[in-house]
């Protein structure tokens, strides 16, 4: 959302300042914006595989919705503490037939928020299905899931990497786009004076369009990306910390308490609404 409404007032702030004395028509050149943006686009095909051109949309979409809400965070801890309630009484091979299929399960039906998320659907129950393979070294197990986590955490960052390369070259590609309106100006310099300041405007609109399209829209959008999968990293530092917890031995609620621990302060719910959430918790 703050997105959109960031862009909005990129373009409204430019507009503004530029029509009570410009011509609007003159900034419309369809030509230029194939030449830097389509170049730009050809630029970013080159430069990165397929995988990462199919995420920049998916991020920039995930962007815009924006990182997990404190309700996201509340009800994880709850399906923690919901499984581990269960592992204590029923022992880690209870766990099996959820871990195994988690669309059908009773217990993570209870959790949507958690479902729809289906890679850390899948970083939870990959651990969890290690307890009931007879995991016991929570020292073991931890350094696995920071070596996944930080892998996990430059894969999405290659994302954020990327688009702003591509927004770093835009003021070079419009760059392009002004040199060639100048070519096109050269040719016709036999024109009459408006004619010719005509051309030149046309030609300097596509230095304008490079800087405004990297500096206005793509490097911010580089940006949200970037501290939007930083901030739903936390997610997954939430779930690891409960698990060590209870690999520890440690009781449900004392597991669950030490990722709350883990989150940031505008995330994490107090210890009283976690309590009062936790009298709720479902089972399986």
């Amino acid at each position: 959302m703050f997105l959109i409404i960031g862009y909005i007032v990129v373009v409204g702030s430019v507009l503004g300042g530029y029509l009570p004395h410009g011509d609007f028509g003159i900034l419309v050149q369809p030509l230029e914006v194939l030449i830097i943006f389509g170049a730009a686009f050809g630029a970013y095909l080159t430069a990165n595989p397929l995988g990462i051109v199919k995420k920049s949309f998916t991020y920039t979409i995930r962007a815009m919705k924006g990182p997990k809400k404190k309700a996201a965070y509340l009800e994880l801890l709850i399906c923690l503490y919901a499984i581990f309630r269960l592992a204590k009484s029923k022992g880690d091979l209870a766990l099996e037939s959820h871990v195994e299929n988690p669309e059908s399960s009773s217990l993570f039906s209870s959790f949507p928020m958690l479902m729809k998320d289906h890679h850390a659907m899948e970083f939870m129950c990959d651990y969890l299905r290690l307890l009931t393979l007879g995991t016991t070294n929570a020292y073991e197990l931890e350094a696995v899931m920071d070596q996944e986590l930080e892998t996990h955490h430059e894969e999405e960052h290659a994302v954020a990497s990327a688009v702003q390369t591509a927004g770093d070259g835009l003021p070079a590609l419009g760059i392009v786009a002004a040199v060639l309106g100048v070519i096109v100006t050269m040719s016709s310099v036999t024109e009459p004076p408006e004619i010719l300041g005509g051309l030149i405007a046309a030609a300097l609109v596509g230095t304008f369009l490079g800087i405004l399209g990297a500096y206005g829209f793509v490097g911010p959008t580089a940006s949200i990306i970037k501290n939007t999968v930083d901030a739903d990293g936390k997610y997954y530092s939430c779930i690891k910390a409960a698990l060590v917890g209870h690999m520890q031995g440690y009781a449900p609620q004392v597991s669950v308490e030490f990722a709350r621990k883990t989150l940031p302060h505008n995330l994490r719910p107090s210890f009283k609404e976690l309590d009062e959430a936790l009298q709720d918790a479902p089972t399986a």
